[in-house]
């Protein structure tokens, strides 16, 4: 991309507010429930939205851990939506684990069981566990409470909880199925980036 276009599509996403993603990500949460209760997501509607919510979830984690090495990359600029798409990939992680818990398994007991005897489910319940304190201080005031260097610690449980959502997805697949592996590939290669980046700052 040419210096004046880079510098043109950066201008253009400036003006660009955050809240957007906020919103399509809200809509998008609704217009699954709205396919599941009719008929739009096939014979099996809860399973097909506990899936679809844990799918995009999964998608949006990856998107944050891309933000970086875009900019490195390819000089275009989406750091200031990082946030508010980690926030949101929070909010379907969140959807996910209430389908499940609440219209799928729907009992207590039965939840625990689950968490404690399906080794993916408790892969998986980490994973969610490891993202609460970092969407809790996805915040300016918590950013200026804990400090940048405490705030970053933190927030580098996001790439284990999102290595955890992977792993998670490709134990819980019935047999040998790429779309998981694609995904993990990727995000495999988005670590790769910024651990690399990490080493060479510390060089």
């Amino acid at each position: 991309m040419r210096l004046l276009d880079l510098s043109r599509a950066n201008g253009a996403l400036r003006r660009v507010p955050t809240a957007v993603i906020y919103i399509v990500s809200a809509f998008w949460a609704v217009w699954l429930i709205y396919l599941a209760a009719t008929g739009g997501l096939g014979v099996e509607p809860i399973e097909a939205l506990e899936h679809r919510y844990g799918l995009l979830a999964l998608q949006m984690l990856i998107a944050v851990l891309a933000v970086t090495p875009l900019r490195q990359f390819t000089g275009l600029s989406l750091l200031r939506f990082r946030r508010a798409l980690g926030v949101s990939a929070f909010g379907f992680v969140l959807a996910h684990f209430l389908v499940w818990a609440i219209l799928d398994v729907g009992a207590w007991d039965a939840i625990v069981a689950d968490i404690t005897k399906r080794p993916y489910v408790t892969l998986g319940m980490v994973g969610f566990l490891l993202l609460i304190p970092l969407a809790l201080t996805s915040n300016d005031y918590a950013l200026r409470r804990l400090g940048v260097i405490r705030w970053r610690q933190l927030h580098r449980l996001g790439y284990v909880a999102t290595l955890f959502a992977a792993i998670h997805f490709i134990w819980l697949v019935k047999g040998l199925q790429f779309e998981p592996l694609i995904y993990t590939a990727i995000l495999l290669f988005f670590l790769s980036l910024r651990l690399r980046g990490r080493k060479s700052e510390t060089a």
